[in-house]
């Protein structure tokens, strides 16, 4: 079921909003159409029927996390005034909760004195962090893993920086010996790490990499998108939880609160260690600048108009379950991450599977047990299909074979990649699932593997 009990609490808050504005002359509405609105909600929410239930914990398969309801209600609220935080002419009190909300994400990461705002989502974000790291080293290399997300090299394409990928090891993380040959060479500028790939979830090894740049000089770049909350998780492996303790230490940070920060699309987030960089920034315009001494953050963003809704709703939610260690928001990450180990001893434990490597945050990629490689990868794809008829929604991810070397046994290896099945289980809700999920995905497994015979 779609929440609707919290609806009473938003029509209230929508009357404290009305009343701040009393003092004005009342008017008629003049919105055209306003007549026929109820039946083209009613149509609108007919042809959104057409999408996987993603708001349901039986949607395990891309990273869609549906948003708070504070979130969702907050963003509602702000469309009614439909501010513009580009300057404070057009978003004056959304300005104010975005700067307070993005200091609360700097602050997980131990910063006080940062430069920040927030993006449409983290591909802008990155973009402004690779500009920066271009401007401030010039026609010097952009680094990232090969299991980096595809757009660093598509935004260093943009920009115009010369970009090379990095090998990764049998667990998706960037490998150091690669790294360490290619920083050598004295023409890398920045070295982009993931903190938690997109395909396995996956966490560089930030400690290493670090020492790496004492020696040659180079920028880090912590490409947080998907992982960066789960610094506030106190159930990670060893050696993710000891790159996660050093992610203050890069020189700049993207995370993506519309992922696990509980918010709607699109809200990413740039931060930068040096506030320096803001002079980079520098530009001048003639109309919107000029209402108040104060910092305006078109000022420091690439992007111009960005909606204060977005800054409305993060700041409620994190009001509402605020970024600490052992909080109701970090409880939701750790209950994530257990629903992903769970399924993955269980599907480990399974012989008519083969797995990777296990979790380090809460991805899971798994594929069902063949005589080669391409059997595995047609399997796979047929999996996928009978669970989804059972309303069991995974994904399919296309990965090195690489990453299952070690537990593919007497299969043939006659493909480079593997099809396989992958799961983010990314909603707290999930760790009460698992049972369920596993039900369904081992009773569709059965069902193809009987058909295959």
């Amino acid at each position: 079921m779609l929440e609707q009990e919290e609806l009473p609490a938003f029509l209230e808050a929508m009357k404290r909003l009305d009343t701040g504005f009393s003092e004005l002359p009342p008017r008629e509405s003049e919105a055209p159409g306003i007549e026929r609105v109820a039946e083209v909600l009613n149509a609108t929410a007919e042809r959104l029927r057409d999408n996987y239930p993603y708001f349901h914990p039986l949607y395990a398969g891309q990273m869609l996390k549906p948003p708070h309801p504070v979130a969702r209600l907050a963003y509602a609220l702000a469309m009614w005034i439909n501010p513009n935080n580009h300057a404070l002419d057009g978003g004056r009190a959304t300005s104010a909760m975005e700067k307070e909300a993005v200091a609360e994400i700097a602050a997980m990461f131990g910063w006080k004195n940062f430069l920040g705002h927030l993006c449409g989502g983290g591909t802008m974000a990155n973009l402004e962090a690779l500009w920066v790291a271009g401007q401030l080293h010039p026609g010097k290399k952009i680094l990232a893993s090969e299991q980096a997300h595809y757009t660093h090299k598509r935004i260093s394409g943009v920009l115009q920086l010369a970009f090379e990928t990095v090998a990764c090891d049998a667990r998706g993380r960037m490998d150091l010996d690669a790294l360490t040959k290619l920083v050598a060479r004295g023409d890398v500028g920045t070295v982009v790490t993931t903190m938690g790939t997109t395909a396995t979830g996956s966490v560089d090894p930030l400690p290493e990499i670090l020492a790496l740049r004492e020696k040659h000089g180079f920028r880090v770049h912590a490409d947080s998108a998907y992982g960066g909350y789960f610094v506030l998780a106190e159930n990670l492996p060893q050696e993710a939880a000891r790159a996660f303790s050093r992610i203050g230490e890069a020189d700049s940070i993207v995370i993506d609160p519309h992922k696990h920060g509980l918010q709607p699309y699109g809200c990413g987030c740039v931060l930068f260690r040096d506030s320096r960089v803001g002079r980079l920034y520098k530009h001048d315009s003639p109309y919107t600048y000029f209402s108040s001494a104060e910092l305006h953050l078109g000022e420091i963003s690439l992007e111009c108009s960005r909606p204060g809704a977005a800054a409305a709703a993060l700041w409620a939610t994190q009001k509402l379950l605020p970024l600490s260690k052992g909080g109701e928001f970090a409880e939701g990450l750790v209950r994530g991450r257990k629903a992903a180990v769970m399924l993955f001893e269980k599907v480990r434990a399974d012989s008519r599977f083969v797995t990777a490597f296990a979790p380090e945050l809460d991805i899971v990629v798994f594929a069902p047990r063949a005589g080669s490689v391409s059997e595995t990868s047609v399997l796979t794809r047929k999996i996928f299909e009978a669970a989804a008829s059972h309303n069991l929604h995974l994904a399919v991810a296309e990965l090195p074979i690489q990453f299952w070397e070690g537990n593919l046994g007497a299969m043939r290896r006659d493909r480079d990649t593997i099809a396989c099945l992958r799961s983010v289980l990314m909603k707290p809700e999930h760790y009460d699932w698992v049972e369920r999920i596993w039900e369904v995905l081992s009773a569709s497994t059965q069902e193809v593997l009987g058909h295959s015979r």
